[in-house]
């Protein structure tokens, strides 16, 4: 049941913050635990989440985009899907698509809909711009609407609902630029770049031993509408809102 601001008591109110802030330093340290460096990128993601927007990751191959979203999954305790985007990929493979059945006692044929990868809480959409718009496209009602139709029939997504999207620079070969009702979905576009020399040699001291650390679910799918909530119950100064920036 959705809470008011007025309706918590201040101890109440404290006690969720506090919470939150515990919550979520787990969550970072748990990410680090697999992530070398990156802090204001994982940042940036957690944002997102936060607020209840989608992040996308911009960066060269090799820069553990995948491994970040997979982490972040992970410590999250959320369900965790992913499409890896190529060029023939069709938007059905995306949203799900309808079947016929026959009953083998009745005989009867009947419509089954089937459920894409995009039914869960958090989607990787891997190497977005490798696949054309058309496809793309499959992914805006769900992110705006947080459902999606099918042959006419919509379908109610998992709640939360957070798409992660990665990219390579628009320079490489066999991509696609992004049209800008896709872009107009994520509420950040973070540059992902290579390490300085002392982290490279930290990522291949972790990668190259015989024991690696994993990440652990530190939360659960409540906890984290409960955070994004409490986030919508900030409040917002007048000056902030009328705020436009001018360079």
């Amino acid at each position: 049941m959705s809470t008011t601001l007025s309706t918590l008591d201040t101890s109440e109110l404290r006690a969720r913050v506090e919470r939150f802030q515990k919550a979520e330093a787990r969550i970072v340290e748990q990410v680090r635990r697999v992530i070398v460096g990156q802090n204001d990128v994982i940042d940036q993601v957690l944002i997102a989440l936060f607020v209840d927007g989608h992040c996308l990751i911009t960066g060269m191959p090799g820069t553990a985009k995948t491994l970040l979203v997979r982490t972040v999954a992970t410590t999250l305790g959320l369900t965790f899907k992913r499409i890896q985007f190529t060029p023939d990929l069709m938007p059905t493979d995306i949203t799900g698509t309808d079947i016929i059945e026959e009953d083998s006692t009745t005989g009867r044929r009947v419509w089954t809909f089937v459920e894409g990868p995009i039914f869960t809480n958090i989607l990787l959409a891997d190497e977005i711009n490798r696949t054309p718009p058309k496809t793309q496209a499959a992914l805006l009602e769900a992110m705006q609407e947080k459902c999606c139709t099918v042959r006419g029939h919509q379908y109610t997504l998992p709640k939360p609902f957070f798409v992660l999207a990665t990219q390579n620079p628009i320079e490489l070969e066999g991509t696609y630029p992004l049209p800008e009702a896709q872009l107009d979905r994520f509420l950040f576009n973070v540059l992902l770049d290579y390490l300085p020399a002392e982290q490279e040699l930290q990522v291949l001291t972790m990668t190259t031993g015989v024991k690696t650390d994993d990440a652990e679910p530190i939360t659960t799918a409540e906890e984290i509408l409960s955070m994004q909530e409490l986030v919508r119950m900030v409040p917002v100064a007048e000056s902030v809102a009328r705020w436009r920036r001018t360079s």
